[in-house]
């Protein structure tokens, strides 16, 4: 339910009363992960989506159920190999959705508004709930800091040592930014499946070279939910007028600025300049991070060029493999709003485990973590 923060972090704070669909678990081939979320109120309306259409009349119904009889409860919805046309995923796969009801004094409805307000302003937060194994329907909710530290109850008859077991797996699926569920026994109590939602704060995209390239990036960047950071030493190009959807401008030489910076796994860098006394400096530095991606600019003649001057700097062969140069996939991209689109596929390619060939006449699974 997190995906959905902003708008539910809204409902909370008017009071409104709502039904929560989340998806804790896919199999096969699904288009929505573990945590996508569909929210109704108590006027009908809705936000989010679960499936991405193939069963969201029948989610929208079951939500309204719970409303109005306030009983959470499970369902699975997979492909009907005898009808078609039957509630289900008709791409093949199967999806488990735990609707939930929050009425306005619910006594977990402060842990939800919390979880939302984290989400919604890109913290670190994990939020917990019971998914299977305990009798009667899943109830409570626990919001866990990146410390382990927790805030609400799962309501479980085992009371506190459920709590502190799920905030410890907890802590150690937000470290790891991973949303998923997990089958936890305590003493005292029967086993239990959660589902534990993570919100992390946006992965960084560092653009470095305040050119027209720069600009299209940044907003490919916005748009794919990054943190833009655009810099140059230049200050009449860096300018917040030239790069509005950046979330900061900075004016300082490229590889002073990425020496202040700690960068986790997910950040990406973009080396637009292609100028040897910015790229060098920056480029030794960066391939030397723990990073995502680098990607630097400019034609073949060029990449040759840098290569050649970074293996100079003492890049290792292993370092320099990391670089992607010339930088993006080929789209046959010519204005800077295909070129950064060709940069964003490859940005998204590298994290996700593409192969950015056409999938239009292959076999192998679209979704190569779930085999779909």
């Amino acid at each position: 339910m997190l995906d959905i923060a902003t708008e539910l972090g809204a409902w909370c704070r008017d009071g409104r009363a709502f039904a929560v669909a989340t998806v804790t678990g896919v199999r096969g081939s699904a288009p929505r992960p573990p945590g996508a979320a569909l929210a109704v109120d108590a006027e009908g309306r809705a936000v989010g989506s679960v499936s991405g259409g193939c069963v969201e009349g029948a989610v929208y119904e079951l939500c309204r159920e719970a409303l109005a009889t306030g009983t959470p409860r499970t369902q699975r919805f997979g492909y009907s190999d005898d009808d078609a046309f039957a509630v289900g995923l008709t791409c093949g796969g199967s999806v488990d959705v735990l609707v939930t009801p929050v009425p306005a004094a619910a006594p977990e409805r402060p842990v939800l508004a919390a979880a939302c307000a984290a989400a919604a302003g890109g913290r670190a937060a994990a939020l917990v709930r019971v998914v299977a194994g305990r009798e009667g329907p899943p109830r409570g909710a626990l919001l866990v800091a990146p410390d382990g530290s927790g805030t609400g109850t799962l309501g479980a008859p085992e009371g506190a040592a459920l709590d502190r077991a799920a905030a410890a797996r907890a802590a150690a699926l937000l470290r790891a930014g991973r949303t998923g569920t997990v089958d936890l026994a305590t003493e005292g109590g029967p086993p239990v499946t959660l589902l534990v939602e993570c919100s992390v704060p946006p992965p960084r995209l560092l653009v470095f070279g305040a050119v027209d390239f720069a600009a299209a990036l940044a907003r490919a960047g916005a748009f794919l939910g990054h943190r833009v950071t655009v810099c140059d030493a230049r200050a009449v190009f860096a300018t917040r007028e030239r790069f509005p959807e950046a979330d900061e401008v900075v004016v300082d030489w490229p590889h002073r600025y990425l020496d202040t910076q700690r960068l986790d796994a997910r950040a990406a860098v973009c080396v637009l300049t292609h100028d040897a006394k910015f790229d060098v400096p920056l480029l030794t530095r960066a391939l030397r991070l723990p990073v995502a991606y680098v990607g630097a600019m400019g034609s073949r003649r060029t990449h040759a060029d840098r290569m050649r001057r970074l293996r100079e700097a003492g890049l290792t062969e292993a370092e320099l493999g990391r670089l992607r140069s010339p930088i993006g996939l080929d789209l046959g991209a010519r204005t800077p709003e295909e070129t950064a689109l060709a940069i964003a596929a490859e940005i998204v390619a590298v994290r996700r485990g593409g192969s950015g060939v056409p999938l239009t006449g292959g076999s192998l699974p679209i979704h190569p973590a779930t085999g779909s």
